[in-house]
């Protein structure tokens, strides 16, 4: 496969936090559609479509795949026969703290479980250091100075360049800002779950992070697909929601967002969007979001998503008419 000389041409890049770092306004996860259950050949052509255009960063975590760790091996595998002399152009991130292997120390947020992790992961990927590195939830039940510390080892082990958190909440987050800049490794970016039918980060973490100049990259900004135009009127079968190991059940493409969809896809007419690239505009529209996190099964998909950036400007009206959807 061929890369584009001029990939970079028109992607948005902004920069994360306070940080050196830039981030493309869209990055391509591995949550799904990369594991061992899905097919080599067309991970490749989706990771070599998001490079072509422009996307730098690619995320994923231990437990990506399905299985769990098939993802970092998928993408190891890309990265090594076809894709290593373009390393340093990309921004490579994992994560550890969900369930990942058997007995007491294969998940949660002890510096067992995140040395080991970075460890495998390193393995699995092919590479000698990730970009990012996060803690991806937050554990009850081990003292944050723990999980915080160990992030700064791995940075400065060399094994990670950054650290990040996902998942935190404000008040979690705020502790885990203030261990790290204590301990002189300042966390780069949090990423938190957010969409239309998914707000919760504004009720103070967005202003939080503003405050403290950390960047902030989003998750699931389709809403697991239910922001798009697949499930306007059925559940496809080739969808997340028609399989199996799915994340999105069939039990929650409920009435209610059907409904709502398809009146937000009668602005995104309007704009001359799709619902998808409508409601990816709409997370980005918040300075704070440095990135809207995708994921993908197919060219068109990335491509359609990638389409977003063309339009990200919302009138007062639209933004009121949205937000009487989503409210009522």
């Amino acid at each position: 496969m061929n890369i584009n000389e001029n990939r970079y041409d028109k992607m948005r890049y902004n920069r994360c936090g306070n940080s050196g770092i830039k981030l493309p306004a869209i990055s391509l996860g591995l949550w799904q559609n990369f594991g061992g259950y899905d097919t080599f050949e067309n991970a490749k052509k989706l990771i070599f479509t998001a490079f072509n255009l422009g996307i730098t960063h690619f995320d994923l975590a231990n437990n990506y795949g399905p299985p769990p760790g098939s993802a970092e091996l998928t993408f190891g595998k890309i990265i090594k026969d076809h894709l290593f002399n373009y390393r340093d152009e990309m921004l490579i991130s994992s994560k550890a703290g969900y369930d990942m292997w058997s007995g007491p120390y294969g998940e949660w947020g002890s510096r067992k479980h995140l040395i080991s992790s970075i460890d495998q992961s390193l393995k699995r990927l092919n590479l000698d250091y990730v970009d990012i590195f996060y803690s991806h939830r937050f554990d009850p039940n081990t003292p944050l100075e723990e999980t915080m510390g160990a992030l700064d080892q791995i940075v400065r082990s060399g094994k990670a360049l950054y650290a990040g958190i996902s998942n935190y909440k404000p008040e979690q987050t705020i502790r885990a800002l203030k261990i790290l800049n204590d301990l002189g490794t300042p966390c780069l970016i949090h990423q938190p779950r957010y969409s239309m039918y998914d707000r919760w980060i504004e009720d103070g973490l967005t202003d939080l992070l503003a405050k403290e100049n950390v960047g902030a990259i989003v998750f699931s900004p389709l809403s697991q697909g239910l922001l798009t135009d697949k499930y306007l009127k059925e559940i496809p079968i080739n969808s997340r929601a028609g399989k199996k190991h799915g994340f999105l059940q069939k039990n929650q493409v409920t009435q209610e967002f059907i409904n709502k969809s398809k009146k937000l896809n009668e602005i995104a007419i309007t704009r001359n969007q799709s619902l998808a690239q409508m409601a990816i505009s709409w997370v980005l529209r918040n300075p704070i979001i440095t990135s809207a996190l995708i994921g993908a099964s197919s060219i068109n998909q990335i491509q359609e998503n990638v389409k977003a950036l063309n339009n990200l400007a919302f009138s007062k009206d639209e933004l009121n008419k949205i937000e009487k959807i989503l409210t009522s």
